[in-house]
């Protein structure tokens, strides 16, 4: 029953987004300050140019702290695991005898 409901959500979804494309299809014309630049397209390109790239930057502010939850995540696995192994938290190993050694 669930899977009915959404996929009758996203029809109307979609339905809903084409007829307001169909209904913008005037011609805009999009000016940058300062340039001499100026770009004549149906509205609704423009909507969606924005959109997409408002999308595209949300994803892209969004990396940063995804790597950090993994790294966290990874660091806390290691800590159970090294728990079920029955050594103490935060324990390193112990240096070899090579490493207490000078080098000359």
């Amino acid at each position: 029953m669930m899977n009915v409901l959404g996929w009758v959500v996203r029809i109307s979804l979609f339905l809903v987004l084409l007829l307001f494309a169909m209904s913008n299809t005037e011609l805009v014309t999009l000016r940058l300050w300062g340039a001499n630049l100026a770009w004549r397209e149906p509205l609704v390109l423009f909507l969606l140019a924005f959109f997409a790239s408002g999308a595209a930057l949300g994803l892209l502010a969004i990396v940063p702290t995804l790597f950090r939850q993994r790294r966290e995540i990874g660091r806390l696995r290691r800590t159970i695991d090294s728990m079920q192994a029955g050594e103490p938290p935060g324990a390193t190993p112990s240096p070899s005898v090579d490493a207490a050694r000078p080098l000359s």
